[in-house]
Parts: C-alpha cells; sequence; structure tokens
C-alpha cells in the first residue's frame, strides 16, 4: 500500500521545504500536522484562508463536498485551501510565510483577567495574565480565540501587545450592542476571573524577512491591535528602523482610541508618522474621511511593505488604492475583522 501515499512538499518563503506523504483521499492539513510540518491553520473546515497555499506542481484538489471560502478564478490560479483539499499525485505547494512563522502550534491556555479599561465610546481595553505554569507565544499580527465565560462560544482577537511582555496579554476589544462577549465585558468580568485562550493562529503577521523596507499600516478602528503590536516589534528590533506610515481611524472622534499610545511611539520612532482619520467631524489634525483616503503619492515605493487590518470593505479599497500607486500586491497583507453575531 505504500506506493498508494502521495508526496507533498511546502515551500516557504526563507527557502526551507518540507516533504511529507499523505494517503489518497487524506486531507493534506491532517497529514502535515501528524507529521509535525510547520504550517498555519485555524478552522480547518475551509471557512477561514489561514492554510492557504498556491500549487506549483502536481495535482491536488478540494475535497468534493467540502466548502471553500477561494473563489472560481482563485483556484484556477493554483490557490488551494490545505484544510479541504487532497492529493491525487505527488505535488508541490508555495506558502508565503517562513518555516519558523509556521512552528508555533495552536494550543489552549488559562489566564486571569488582570483589568478591563474603557478607552473609547465602543472600546475597551482588556488585558489578561496567563496562569501560572502556562504559555503562549505569537507573532505580531495573528489572533488568539477567547471562550465567553458560561456560554461556551469563541471570539477572535489579535493582541496589542508584544511576546516581551508575556505572560500578559492586551486586546483591544469592540464593544457590540447585544454581543456575547460585549455582555460578558461590559457586565460580568472582573479582575481575577478565569478566561480560556486558544491560540495562535492566523497567516496575518508581522514579515521579519521584509522588516528594513518602507511600511505602511492601514486600519480601522480595533484592527489597530495587531498593527500597535507590529510597530512595537519593530522598534523593539535592533538597527535601522525603516519609514512607517500609520493610517488609523473611526467613525467620529469619540470612537478613537489609543491616541496617545500612537504618539509616545512616534516620539520612540522618528520614522513612524501618523495620520488619524474620522469620517465625520473631525477635530483639528485629523483627516477628514477614512483610513484609504488618507493616503497619498509619494507614500508607496516599489518594495513597500503594507499591513491592512480593519472591515472587509475597507481593506479592498486600501489593496486596491495602494496598487494604483505603485504597490507590489504580494507585498499586501491584510486581516478582515468582522462582528460576530
Amino acid at each position: 500500500m505504500r506506493n498508494t501515499m502521495r508526496n507533498v512538499t511546502l515551500n516557504y518563503a526563507d527557502g526551507v521545504s518540507r516533504s511529507f506523504e499523505v494517503a489518497p483521499g487524506e486531507l493534506i492539513l491532517d497529514a502535515a500536522i501528524a507529521a509535525e510540518i510547520p504550517v498555519l491553520y485555524q478552522c480547518q473546515s475551509g471557512s477561514c484562508s489561514s492554510c492557504m497555499a498556491t500549487l506549483s506542481s502536481g495535482d491536488a484538489q478540494t475535497r468534493a463536498g467540502a466548502s471553500s471560502t477561494l473563489l472560481a478564478s482563485e483556484v484556477a490560479a493554483g490557490t488551494r485551501l490545505l484544510c479541504v483539499c487532497e492529493a491525487n499525485s505527488d505535488c508541490s505547494f508555495d506558502v508565503g510565510y517562513t518555516s519558523e512563522a509556521g512552528a508555533n502550534v495552536a494550543h489552549e491556555v488559562h489566564a486571569f483577567i488582570d483589568s478591563i479599561e474603557k478607552i473609547a465610546s465602543n472600546a475597551v481595553r482588556l488585558t489578561v495574565e496567563l496562569a501560572e505554569g502556562e504559555w503562549m507565544d505569537f507573532r505580531p499580527g495573528q489572533f488568539m480565540q477567547i471562550e465567553v465565560p458560561g456560554l461556551g462560544v469563541l471570539r477572535s482577537y489579535s493582541p496589542s501587545s508584544v511576546g516581551a511582555d508575556l505572560p500578559k496579554m492586551t486586546f483591544l476589544i469592540r464593544i457590540l450592542p447585544g454581543g456575547a462577549m460585549s455582555n460578558f465585558l461590559s457586565t460580568v468580568a472582573e479582575p481575577d476571573q478565569v478566561l480560556k485562550l486558544a491560540g495562535p493562529y492566523g497567516s496575518f503577521f508581522l514579515r521579519e524577512e521584509k522588516k528594513r523596507a518602507p511600511h505602511i499600516f492601514v486600519a480601522g478602528g480595533t484592527g489597530l491591535a495587531p498593527i500597535l503590536s507590529m510597530i512595537d516589534t519593530l522598534r523593539q528590533t535592533g538597527g535601522r528602523k525603516p519609514p512607517m506610515l500609520l493610517s488609523f481611524g473611526c467613525a467620529t472622534p469619540d470612537a478613537l482610541f489609543c491616541l496617545d499610545d500612537i504618539e509616545l511611539r512616534k516620539q520612540w520612532l522618528p520614522s513612524l508618522d501618523a495620520r488619524i482619520c474620522v469620517d465625520r467631524d473631525p477635530l483639528e489634525g485629523m483627516h477628514h474621511g477614512n483610513p484609504v483616503s488618507a493616503l497619498r503619492a509619494g507614500d508607496v515605493t516599489p518594495d513597500t511593505v503594507a499591513y491592512l487590518c480593519g472591515p472587509q470593505v475597507m481593506i479592498d479599497a486600501a489593496i486596491r488604492r495602494l496598487v494604483e500607486l505603485g504597490a507590489d500586491p504580494a507585498n499586501i497583507y491584510s486581516e478582515q475583522f468582522t462582528p460576530s453575531n
């Protein structure tokens, strides 16, 4: 039976390749996990893009009847989601991250609530501390799933803190009327209460191999959280700091938050420029419009790396604008933030 096994190779952005065997009918991601191959994933059901890869050789197709968020044009171009994909022959995939990036295996930990601070009309800063003896590493930009106590439902949030802050982790969370996590944080949560976290997840994270290139960060609302983590990581990295532009916005001035934190980072990082944007009623010094409309000719160079986090409509508009200004689409990374029901 061994001759029926397929040999699958993952080619990483750092030039490393790792091969493993996949049985006929077996999902490629399942085989990779079993073989302890570094691979990014989350949902394992085809509903997210964390395990996205590009087929470079061989035949691999989505399992019959499996759901996938990929467009027909993406599949035709070779894009695959490894969690719902089977290998019909020996094949090879290119992934957009390094072999080290996939090495952090998601797992579950417990953490105590340290503080809950209201930072805007509809946002709070949640700080937790991992329980003694437990640990969770992550790359700036990745997210965790936090279980709402008593309800068993999960909500996804990216830390605004960095690995050096562990065992403490900080999250910026939007408060939504009737939201499960929102109701918990607003009416029930208190210091020392235990939360269950799982992670890290996601393929949206700072590309360390491109840290010397000019950076643009576009953030809408609590999409600022992973962006702050990225900026702080660059600040803590030795050597010359790259030019950085942060374009951050909310609907109105009262919905803005972390402005003092941004100003402090501008003092620490002379190479950081920030544009604060609001759709309505701008105060002095604010850009009247969304974070995408604040991007101008001259902001982008051919080697600019861009990180986008916020609503999908903002991400789509930002990608179009950055490409118009001369950015390479391969250097644009994004994470969509969507409210949960």
